[in-house]
């Protein structure tokens, strides 16, 4: 069932797509000029392979950066970014409540179900940037466990709470339940760290999902939207370890967007 506002998102897709495009281009301009890796990851890379461009209704720009080139990222955006466009991170927004890195468009507008407009972060278009680090050596089974057992409660600590004996409850509950999980992982990094796997940071990798390091490195280019950009050494693996069939588009009723709302240029 269409309804205006959804026929006012399907005109304005391509429109705000092409928008993200023109910051993963500049993003790409800032990594090759100050030596920092980068690489597609997540639909933008499914979208890469499957559908040599954006997926068709995704609204949205993943890509991926070593944790420890994170500072320098940081350092090059605050120089070499075009004006309108600006790195979104805990350090410069101290309103977010998670770790997210993003650069964002001002000259537009974005709106998805967990913004809080009663919080002065911006909103325009942006590309996803997320940190990535080496894993430690175990089982796939028990990182799935450490990783969404941290993710969850960690989300639930950093929502927003109303005094209530249920609420401080939680608050003891989910914060003993998340120094379990990061001890536990902790250890692991401490006595497991061989190099053999590299995946998200952990509260950003609610889904447990770790890839062998071949398959990330060495960096090679790939084919979206025409222009080419860096991707892992395998998207095959790298696309599988994400979502497994991934050649295999999700039915009409499952494609969808991550926004409720957008506009692409805040100056027409």
């Amino acid at each position: 069932m269409t309804t205006p506002l959804s026929d006012f998102l399907e005109r304005h897709r391509r429109a705000v797509q092409l928008r993200q495009l023109e910051i993963l281009r500049a993003i790409h301009r800032v990594c090759l000029k100050n030596n920092i890796d980068y690489w597609l990851d997540g639909g933008t890379l499914l979208g890469a392979v499957r559908h040599g461009g954006f997926i068709p209704w995704d609204d949205d720009i993943d890509i991926a950066i070593r944790l420890t080139d994170i500072p320098r990222f940081e350092e090059a955006c605050r120089k070499d970014l075009p004006e309108g466009l600006k790195l979104q991170s805990p350090a410069t927004n101290k309103e977010l409540r998670m770790p997210i890195y993003k650069v964002r468009d001002n000259n537009s507008f974005l709106v998805e179900g967990a913004d809080d407009f009663t919080r002065p972060y911006e909103k325009g278009l942006y590309v996803d940037v997320f940190p990535m680090m080496p894993y430690p050596s175990v089982s796939r089974d028990f990182i799935k466990r450490i990783t969404k057992g941290y993710c969850r409660s960690n989300a639930i600590l950093n929502s927003q709470h109303y005094y209530s004996w249920r609420a401080t409850a939680e608050l003891f509950y989910f914060s003993a339940k998340r120094l379990f999980f990061k001890t536990l992982w902790n250890l692991a990094c401490l006595t497991r760290m061989k190099g053999e796997y590299f995946s998200n940071t952990l509260n950003n990798n609610g889904y447990g999902i770790m890839h062998r390091t071949e398959v990330v490195f060495p960096l090679t280019r790939i084919n979206f939207e025409g222009e080419e950009f860096l991707a892992p050494a395998d998207s095959d693996a790298y696309l599988r370890d994400l979502y497994k069939d991934y050649m295999t588009p999700p039915p009409p009723e499952k494609r969808g967007g991550h926004a409720v709302f957008y506009l692409e240029n805040l100056k027409l």
